[in-house]
């Protein structure tokens, strides 16, 4: 059944798809996009072997960081443009507020790094271009680091897949470990992106 599932999933439409579903995510963080990367490249682990699709994967790495880039922009004008209505919206959340005031010293002092962090953690990426956008944060200051951010996610997102594929064969065992292994690095994203704060207060 797997086998069939490949063959589905190799087809040239599935750049396409994963690139909607990255670029969409932004708004959208229910949506399996980690799911589609970690399975194409699992597919192209094996027809690598008959085939030798590594172009493939620099595709698919491409689409993905690309979608990632377009989609954290989209969110971020959207933000920028919210005006009064959105800033209301964050200053009703608390989890909202904080991550705006600390992503806004973050970026001031060049802690970028919190971007990619977010980029892993579940929703970060949707809060972190919000946050940015509803902020005014130079986009000199926020692009570059979602410009990382998104190329970190889909390398390693996509490696997952690929490894996971030659080392346990193309199988479902292989993609639930990717997967496990995609999640466990967002859950860690989450929690140092929750002990930043108090590291700073300690300091």
């Amino acid at each position: 059944m797997f086998e069939d599932v490949v063959t589905l999933i190799v087809g040239p439409w599935i750049y396409a798809a994963v690139a909607v579903s990255v670029l969409l995510d932004v708004f959208l963080p229910v949506l399996p996009s980690g799911v589609l990367v970690i399975t194409a490249a699992t597919a192209a682990a094996a027809g690598s072997g008959a085939t030798g699709h590594v172009p493939d994967i620099l595709t698919l790495i491409l689409s993905a960081a690309t979608a990632s880039v377009l989609g954290d922009l989209v969110a971020y004008r959207l933000a920028w443009r919210g005006g009064e209505r959105l800033d209301r919206a964050i200053a009703r959340s608390r989890r909202l507020a904080n991550a705006q005031e600390r992503l806004g010293a973050a970026l001031s002092k060049g802690g970028g790094p919190l971007v990619i962090l977010a980029r892993f953690a579940p929703a970060g990426r949707s809060i972190v271009s919000l946050c940015a956008g509803a902020a005014h944060r130079r986009a000199r200051d926020f692009v570059p680091w979602s410009a990382l951010a998104g190329l970190s996610w889909a390398v390693y997102s996509v490696a997952l897949g690929y490894f996971g594929g030659q080392w346990l064969g193309a199988s479902w065992l292989a993609t639930a470990v990717s997967f496990a292994a995609l999640f466990g690095a967002g859950a860690a994203a989450a929690y140092l992106m929750r002990r930043r704060p108090e590291t700073s207060e300690a300091s």
